[in-house]
C-alpha cells in the first residue's frame, strides 16, 4: 500500500529480516487481507442498505449540518457506483460478506497462532495492515456489530490488536484507549 511505499522510499522496510519464501507469503496474506477485509469494510459503509440509511439520515441532525449530509449522500452514490464498476462488490449478500471475513481471520490466526507478531519476533508490514483492518472493525460504530464478532471470535487476533495497540498507541493517545471498543460488547 502507500504507507509501504513512502517507507520503502524512506529507505526502510520492517520486512528486512524476512527471507524470499517468507516475504512471498507476507504478500499472499496481505493480498488476503486486502481482497476479503477491505472489501468487506468498503461494503458495510457503502454497499449496505441499513448503514447507508443510518449514515444518511437527516433525522436528529440541525440544519446546520443538512450541507454535511447532503455532500456525504453525493461522495456514497459516488464510491458505490465506483465499487459496481470495478467489481461485483456491491452485489455480494451481507452473509457472504461475513463469511469471506470469518474465512479470513481464520486463516490469519492460524498463520499467527501464539506468536506475537506473524513472522518473527518484529512486526512486518503484515502486522501492520492487519492491525489496521482490523481495529478499525472493531472500534467503528456500525448498525451491526457482526463483523466485530466474527473477529473477536479469535481470541489471538484480538490480543494481537491489543498488543499493537498497547504497544506503540496507547500511551501516546491522549484521547484515551479506544481499546474499550472492543474489550466490551457492541451497543
Amino acid at each position: 500500500g502507500p504507507i509501504v511505499q513512502f517507507t520503502k522510499a524512506k529507505g526502510h522496510s520492517l520486512s528486512d529480516g524476512l527471507d524470499d519464501v517468507q516475504r512471498a507469503e507476507m504478500k499472499a496474506y496481505m493480498e488476503l487481507v486486502n481482497n476479503m477485509l477491505l472489501t468487506a469494510e468498503l461494503y458495510v459503509q457503502w454497499c449496505d442498505d441499513a448503514t447507508a440509511a443510518e449514515v444518511c439520515s437527516s433525522s436528529g441532525l440541525s440544519l446546520k449540518y443538512i450541507w454535511f449530509v447532503s455532500g456525504l449522500l453525493q461522495v456514497y452514490f459516488r464510491v458505490r457506483e465506483r465499487l459496481q464498476k470495478r467489481s461485483a462488490a456491491c452485489f455480494y449478500f451481507l452473509f457472504q460478506v461475513y463469511e469471506d471475513v470469518s474465512q479470513c481471520c481464520q486463516a490469519l490466526s492460524q498463520r499467527l497462532g501464539t506468536q506475537p507478531y506473524f513472522f518473527n519476533k518484529q512486526p512486518t508490514e503484515l502486522d501492520a495492515l492487519v492491525f489496521g483492518h482490523l481495529f478499525t472493525i472493531l472500534t467503528t460504530r456500525l448498525t451491526s456489530s457482526e463483523l466485530a464478532e466474527r473477529i473477536k471470535s479469535y481470541s489471538n487476533l484480538l490480543s494481537f490488536c491489543k498488543r499493537i495497540e498497547q504497544s506503540y498507541f496507547y500511551d501516546k493517545i491522549s484521547l484515551g484507549s479506544s481499546c474499550r471498543g472492543f474489550r466490551t460488547s457492541r451497543r
